[in-house]
């Protein structure tokens, strides 16, 4: 008898705590707290916020130069190795700025073409890789059937790299127009180049392609997709009962998924301070090329 009644005085003991804990974690919330750290901020004096480097943009512009995130990869010999090679593959050709969205045309050596060169003209659909494997996908429409191709950024085979119009997209890759309409992904392959006035921000293109009606390559509506617009037409309503149950929303808070995707500051700064000074002569060389190639001298005019 003393044995069933120690039990019950345990657990009317382990149900009083509980009660006690539910009650006092209504009564805190988070607001509060995040009023007392702003408190306690604005009572700090002399509190600087953390210094912003600026080398650390180039991660947009030159994102082949950061290594693969995925320690398994990751190899300082290696990637010291391969990043003075492409600073010697970028003295010998110009690799231009661009970003998924932007069309670009590319023109390899090709021992079978006419020419011996082949130029291909097309939408970045996918920009990918990292260092020597660094890759972009282009895709145009060309007599009614999709064509895409896969570069290597730095393949030796490339001649010319040419950025016809710079912007960016809302999307950070644009596969999904492999099912949208033709005309969201058809250029003419004598597209003139749009030139934009320097010191101007790249702009970004907020149009929202309609994919056809289904089937699809993917299941694009599980995917939190910006520049898709009539997804919802083509649903039926055990599409969205799936999508619903799909829905991974504490992805956002996992910070170690999110501290394995991506490098260091102390390891990128590292990067940027070994190639920038290279990269900003070459970048000055073109600048003082371009203005030469475009200034003509007049012609003398006989009496």
């Amino acid at each position: 008898m003393s044995i069933v009644i120690r039990k019950s005085t345990i657990d009317i003991l382990c149900a009083a705590k509980w009660i006690a804990r539910r009650d006092c974690r209504a009564l805190s919330s988070v607001p509060e707290k995040v009023d007392i750290g702003e408190e306690v901020k604005e009572k700090v004096p002399g509190h600087k916020p953390r210094a912003h480097n600026p080398l650390l943009e180039y991660r947009h512009v030159y994102p082949e130069f950061l290594p693969d995130p995925n320690p398994k990869w990751r190899n300082s010999l290696r990637e010291k190795m391969e990043r003075a090679d492409m600073l010697k593959r970028r003295s010998q050709i110009d690799i231009p700025e661009f970003y998924v969205g932007s069309i670009v045309a590319v023109t390899i050596s090709d021992p079978h073409a006419q020419g011996k060169t082949n130029r291909f003209v097309g939408i970045c659909i996918d920009r990918k890789g990292s260092g020597l494997r660094a890759e972009f996908i282009l895709r145009n429409v060309i007599d009614h059937q999709g064509v895409e191709v896969r570069y290597e950024l730095y393949d030796p085979t490339i001649q010319l790299i040419q950025v016809l119009r710079l912007e960016k997209r809302l999307d950070d890759k644009l596969y999904y127009l492999r099912d949208a309409l033709p005309e969201y992904c058809t250029f003419p392959l004598d597209m003139d180049p749009e030139i934009l006035p320097e010191g101007t921000p790249v702009p970004l293109n907020p149009v929202q392609v309609k994919l056809k009606p289904r089937p699809w390559l993917e299941r694009w509506e599980r995917q939190e997709l910006k520049g898709v617009s009539n997804i919802e037409e083509h649903l039926k309503e055990k599409d969205r009962v799936r999508r619903e149950l799909r829905k991974t929303p504490w992805e956002k808070y996992d910070l170690m998924k999110q501290y394995r995707k991506t490098i260091p500051a102390e390891d990128q700064s590292e990067i940027w301070n070994e190639v920038y000074n290279q990269l900003q002569q070459m970048r000055v060389s073109r600048k003082k090329m371009s203005r030469k190639r475009t200034f003509a001298t007049p012609k003398t005019q006989l009496a």
